[in-house]
């Protein structure tokens, strides 16, 4: 087996370590909303370690005026099996209430046989960049 090989099987495939070392937040939550895997980076983006997230709704991390917004796009994708994989700029809410920009973005989980699972996100905070650039555009209008 050289280098460039995959192994036949996911056996081989160290999935947790991937989930616990990636470097953006990785967020997972079954077809209700309720969050079943939640990294180190998830807890260091929004304040919440590992056993308050687990279990909990979506809404932990989500500003209550974006919540209906949330879960009308999280249904559509959940009932299609699929959604758009661009990344997208949005709100996170932080533990200690402090709102964020953060860019994420979004796939839906199905089994071998197509069952879907639930919807796995990667985020990955842009606030200071975001409120950056909103300095700028202001100035520039000026």
């Amino acid at each position: 087996m050289n280098a460039n090989t995959i192994p036949e099987t996911t056996a081989a495939v160290p999935w947790e370590r991937i989930v616990a070392d990636v470097a953006d937040a990785l967020i997972y939550a079954d077809t209700e909303g309720r969050i079943r895997a939640w990294n180190a980076q998830a807890s260091a983006l929004f304040g919440f370690g590992a056993g308050e997230a687990l279990g909990q709704s979506l809404d932990l991390i989500i500003p209550p005026h974006l919540r209906e917004a949330h879960w009308r796009g999280f249904d559509r994708a959940i009932q299609r099996g699929s959604c758009s994989h661009e990344v997208r700029t949005t709100r996170g809410l932080h533990k200690d209430g402090r709102k964020l920009y953060v860019d994420m973005s979004f796939s839906v989980v199905k089994s071998a046989d197509g069952l879907v699972l639930g919807s796995a996100a990667m985020a990955r905070d842009v606030t200071a960049r975001y409120l950056a650039e909103q300095q700028a555009r202001r100035s520039a209008g000026a």
